[in-house]
């Protein structure tokens, strides 16, 4: 324990029922993988999803940081029109704390605290049309190897729950709907040279099987699912960073690693997403590569 100790409360309550999962287990699993994950997180407003009484009861999202909360969990106060004040997560303590809340993943915002309006990374949220993961992975394919050709730098991230998270680290230079209006672009771009793959189609509806590439999340108080984060699902699956060669590998996932064996692939490898923030890009460099 850390000199923000705090008292665990109903360590045994079982909060994966179908996999006997504890919030004790939840408590230690976030202390473990807090030296992976804190880096990764550091300095941004975060939103908690909570389950108080496991993954089949009810949830709740929880965005302002609750006045019970111990002075030491850091905050920040955020907002354009309407300030409100959000959880910022320096600390191994401070996960731990987080998950004695019963909250299980973590989404973070794509900005830090000291520049709210600056994000510094644009994000590919890509999730299959129906069930299999296949559709995910030629999707990334083509988004990878067109960054490839261009010399933008592309971080890979299985989502835990259904696809893939697709990140281009930027130099904070620019405002959240530049980033936008340029990932919008971008893949609207890359929709029209594989119109049978893939869309921009926002009604299901009208996708025709295609893989959605989604960038509503790059927008002023949005967030994405943390790296590391677990999620309420069945074998508690975490959001895992990985090479994108990893997505070619046989039985490869959005659900592949979990509470039960990401520490094993911890110790066999390094993190791929370590270095992440020294190869950052300007915006008008993704515009060049685009174009």
């Amino acid at each position: 324990m850390s000199e923000f100790s705090f008292e665990v409360s109903r360590e045994d309550k079982v909060l994966y029922p179908h996999d006997q999962i504890t919030k004790g287990d939840i408590i230690d699993y976030y202390r473990r993988v807090s030296e992976y994950m804190l880096p990764l997180i550091k300095d941004r407003p975060l939103t908690m999803h909570r389950y108080p009484d496991g993954i089949d009861s009810e949830d709740f999202f929880q965005k302002t940081v609750p006045d019970y909360f111990p002075d030491w969990i850091e905050r920040t106060s955020v907002g354009k029109n309407e300030k409100y004040t959000q959880v910022v997560a320096q600390r191994e303590d401070d996960l731990a704390y987080l998950a004695n809340q019963a909250c299980l993943t973590v989404h973070m915002w794509l900005s830090r605290q000291d520049k709210p309006a600056s994000p510094d990374r644009m994000v590919f949220d890509i999730d299959p049309p129906g069930d299999h993961f296949s559709p995910v992975r030629k999707a990334s394919r083509i988004i990878l190897d067109h960054c490839r050709r261009h010399n933008l730098p592309v971080y890979c991230m299985l989502t835990g729950s259904r696809g893939v998270h697709l990140v281009i680290p930027l130099k904070r230079d620019s405002d959240f709907d530049t980033v936008r209006n340029v990932a919008s672009d971008f893949a609207d771009k890359l929709a029209e040279q594989h119109p049978d793959q893939l869309t921009t189609e926002q009604r299901k509806n009208k996708r025709g099987g295609r893989v959605y590439l989604d960038v509503s999340r790059n927008a002023y108080g949005q967030t994405t699912v943390a790296p590391y984060t677990l999620r309420a699902k069945p074998h508690a699956p975490v959001a895992t960073p990985i090479d994108p060669d990893e997505l070619t590998q046989q039985g490869m996932h959005s659900q592949r690693y979990t509470i039960s064996n990401l520490f094993r692939r911890l110790s066999q490898r390094s993190d791929p997403w370590r270095r992440m923030y020294q190869s950052a890009v300007s915006i008008t460099t993704v515009q060049k590569a685009m174009e």
